[in-house]
């Protein structure tokens, strides 16, 4: 039993250290595309077609006014930001026009839905209304806990310069709002493994979807795939969103430009909740890449194989095992979260994120507990494909 419980660390060992291999062979070349894009953008006035900013708003969330101000501070010439919740009254949305009166020269837009969508997903019945009002024909979408530099919009806007370009999605850095443990574990799996997943995705076979934190589209590429109610039945909307961009044959571009995503899930439960319900989504809508994601953690199987050399009498072998796989976490969390997304956290990047590779795979497990999610205060079922539907 021994032997067959470290044959199979050994194993995991083996492929997360080639995950981890080809991650860093990706690094590299996405740097140079980073370092060609930033001397595009020190060509001024440059590319900046005029933009309309989509902001969904659901009640009132730490810091929110600080996060909506930085997108009225851009160095941008033409943008409009709109902004719509469910409720005229909703508090985020009273915060946003507390916001837009001091940047009176932003042009600004405020809708409500009105009651309970007849979608699953209600957030999709916001987007519609703002597609509707918008008056530029390049949609930056954004989520209301995300805070970004005065040069995102021109950042963002720079890939639609190809005209083959239909969509495009932004890496991002985790950042514990509030601070604590939790909090800080969520992030850091948010710069490191997030970011893995997806340059390793992107070279394997190229970007077929949008991160939600950030993603922008030509207005005529979601009309032509049937509008933002493709996604009314989906709790994973961006990742159907790009997946539609790119089956009608457009590129879809990985920004060089790393945003800041705001972890407010600050105690334990809220965060645990937060997370397997994203692996539980993710499980339903790329049920293969999930399932072998397994193999791309490294720290459990470190641990399994110090436990089974110790019990062979080999303890200095197995915790030469658990070393290895903690190097190859650093490794990553050098390259990919320093490197790559600007994490400025060392305590996160060196001393959390190796626990987080253990808890990651604690939630991978969790993912096939159910597939019952909680989202909103209500509860949902997932069904194959990713859709959802009300728990009975």
């Amino acid at each position: 039993m021994l032997y067959a419980l470290l044959a199979l660390a050994i194993f995991g060992l083996l492929t997360s250290t080639v995950f981890a291999g080809m991650t860093l062979w990706a690094v590299p070349g996405y740097l140079r595309e980073r370092r060609a894009a930033l001397a595009q953008l020190s060509a001024r006035p440059g590319f900046t077609p005029p933009l309309s900013l989509l902001k969904p708003l659901h009640g009132a969330e730490p810091d929110l006014e600080a996060h909506l101000a930085s997108f009225f501070a851009q160095d941008y010439p033409q943008y409009e930001i709109l902004f719509c919740a469910r409720s005229e009254d909703d508090a985020g949305l009273k915060i946003a026009r507390r916001v837009a009166a001091r940047f009176s020269h932003v042009p600004a837009k405020f809708l409500w839905t009105g009651g309970r969508s007849d979608y699953i997903n209600d957030k999709v019945e916001s987007m519609e209304a703002m597609e509707a009002a918008a008056a530029h024909d390049i949609l930056v979408i954004s989520d209301s806990d995300v805070r970004v530099t005065p040069d995102y919009l021109r950042a963002v806007a720079l890939p639609f310069a190809d005209v083959r370009v239909g969509g495009i999605t932004c890496p991002y850095r985790g950042v514990a709002a509030e601070g604590g443990l939790w909090a800080r574990l969520e992030a850091v799996g948010m710069s490191v493994e997030m970011t893995a997943g997806v340059l390793v995705a992107r070279m394997m076979e190229g970007m077929q979807f949008t991160l939600g934190p950030t993603m922008a589209f030509r207005r005529q590429t979601i009309r032509t795939m049937g509008g933002f109610k493709v996604t009314a039945d989906y709790c994973a909307d961006d990742f159907v969103l790009g997946n539609e961009t790119w089956k009608l044959g457009q590129t879809v571009a990985l920004s060089h430009h790393a945003i800041d995503h705001m972890v407010i899930n600050s105690s334990f439960v809220a965060s645990l909740k937060h997370q397997v319900r994203w692996m539980k989504s993710t499980r339903f809508s790329r049920p293969k890449g999930h399932f072998g994601t397994a193999l791309t953690f490294s720290v459990p199987f470190g641990l399994l194989a110090w436990a089974g050399a110790a019990g062979l009498g080999h303890a200095g072998w197995g915790l030469a095992l658990l070393g290895w796989s903690v190097a190859t976490r650093l490794a990553l969390s050098l390259a990919v979260g320093r490197a790559v997304v600007g994490d400025r956290s060392w305590f996160s990047l060196l001393v959390l994120y190796p626990i987080r590779d253990l808890m990651g795979f604690c939630f991978w497990a969790a993912s096939y507990s159910s597939s019952h999610v909680l989202w909103r205060g209500r509860v949902f079922q997932l069904l194959p494909g990713g859709k959802m539907r009300a728990a009975e």
